[in-house]
C-alpha cells in the first residue's frame, strides 16, 4: 500500500470522480420496482484500478466514497449500505490478490490481472450484488443472474486488458515507493 499523501489523495479523488461519472452518467440503467435492476457501464473500472495500483485500502476508499457521492448526486432507489460495502470490496479483492506482485512483469501479466479481476467481479458484481437484490428487494435470482454474468464475461477481460495497457505505459503507476 502506498502512503497517504497529497499526491495520492489527488489520484483517489480523480478516480472517485471518474467512478461517479462512469457509473451514474456514462452508463445505461434499467430500473424496476423502485430500484435499479441492470446497469451497463464501466463504473467499476476506476475502483478496480485503484485497488490494483494503489492497494486494497485505496480500492476500498475509492469504491465506498464513489458510491456515497454517486448516491447523493444521482440516487436510484433508497440508499443501502450493503451496496457501499460491495463497492468497497470491488477494489479490495483485486488489490489483495495483486499485492503478491512486486515487479512490473507480475503486475502487468494479463493472466494475473484476469484472475484478480475475475475473482473480485464474480464475488461482488455477480454473487453479492444478486444476493443483496434478492434479500433486500425480493427480486428473483433468475431475472438477475443472466444479465450480470453476460456483462461480466465482457467486462472482466476488458478491464484486465485496459489495466495492462495503462500499467505498461505508466511506469510511475506501479512505483512501490
Amino acid at each position: 500500500m502506498r502512503k497517504l499523501n497529497a499526491k495520492n489523495i489527488a489520484y483517489y479523488a480523480l478516480l472517485i470522480a471518474l467512478n461517479v461519472v462512469l457509473t451514474r452518467v456514462g452508463s445505461i440503467r434499467i430500473g424496476g420496482g423502485g430500484t435499479e435492476l441492470v446497469r451497463i457501464g464501466f463504473g467499476g473500472f476506476p475502483i478496480i484500478f485503484a485497488g490494483i495500483v494503489f492497494g486494497p485500502v485505496a480500492g476500498a476508499i475509492v469504491g465506498a466514497v464513489g458510491d456515497i457521492i454517486g448516491m447523493i448526486v444521482s440516487p436510484m432507489g433508497p440508499y443501502m449500505p450493503h451496496f457501499t460495502l460491495n463497492a468497497a470490496l470491488t477494489g479490495v479483492i483485486p488489490g489483495l490478490i495483486m499485492m503478491r506482485c512486486k515487479d512490473k512483469g507480475c503486475k502487468t501479466s494479463f493472466v494475473n490481472l484476469l484472475v484478480a479481476i475475475a475473482v473480485g467481479q464474480v464475488t461482488t458484481s455477480i454473487v453479492l450484488w444478486a444476493y443483496f437484490m434478492k434479500t433486500l428487494f425480493g427480486i428473483p435470482l433468475v431475472t438477475i443472474l443472466p444479465g450480470r454474468i453476460i456483462s461480466q464475461l465482457v467486462n472482466i477481460p476488458l478491464y484486465a486488458y485496459m489495466i495492462k495497457v495503462i500499467l505498461s505505459r505508466l511506469p510511475l503507476a506501479i512505483d512501490t515507493k
